[in-house]
Parts: C-alpha cells; sequence; structure tokens
C-alpha cells in the first residue's frame, strides 16, 4: 500500500475507471495493484494503491462503516425520537 499526496495526472490519463464517482475513481495499475484516487477540481489529486486482497479488504471495512453511520442516522430519524413540530 502506498500513499501518493500529490498524483501525476497523466498516470491515470490513458486508464479507464473501474468505478467513480463525482470525486473518486478506482484504476486497475497492473500486477494485481488498484489506485483508488481522490480527483477533487480544487486541490492536487491524492491517491492510494492496494493489491487486490486488500481492496476486497477496505471494502469490507467500508461497508462496516457505512453500516456504523446508517444506523446511526436512521436512529436520530426514527419517529419515536421526532418532536412534534
Amino acid at each position: 500500500m502506498e500513499l501518493i499526496e500529490d498524483l501525476d495526472r497523466a498516470l491515470v490519463r490513458d486508464l479507464q475507471p473501474l468505478a467513480e464517482s463525482d470525486q473518486f475513481a478506482i484504476y486497475a495499475v497492473g500486477e494485481e495493484t488498484y489506485l483508488l484516487v481522490h480527483r477533487h477540481a480544487g486541490t492536487p489529486w491524492t491517491g492510494v494503491t492496494l493489491s487486490g486482497d486488500g481492496l476486497f479488504r477496505v471494502g469490507s471495512l467500508m461497508v462496516d462503516a457505512m453500516r456504523h453511520v446508517y444506523r446511526d442516522v436512521a436512529s436520530n430519524l426514527s419517529p419515536n425520537k421526532r418532536t412534534a413540530g
């Protein structure tokens, strides 16, 4: 795993993203290595390389974190917690 604090955009210019959103993209860069890039227009692009196995492990951790956030948000939206408006 390698953190890239100021990613040279030429590194990914000719690569097709495997997945992308408005600010993030994942690229296959070869040798079972994947690059997660934060592509924010107002800042230097940053990235982190992950092995295929690392990608699965980080994905699993992200799912667990999203469940935690969802439960926290959902519990605050529960009709039992809402006050009369």
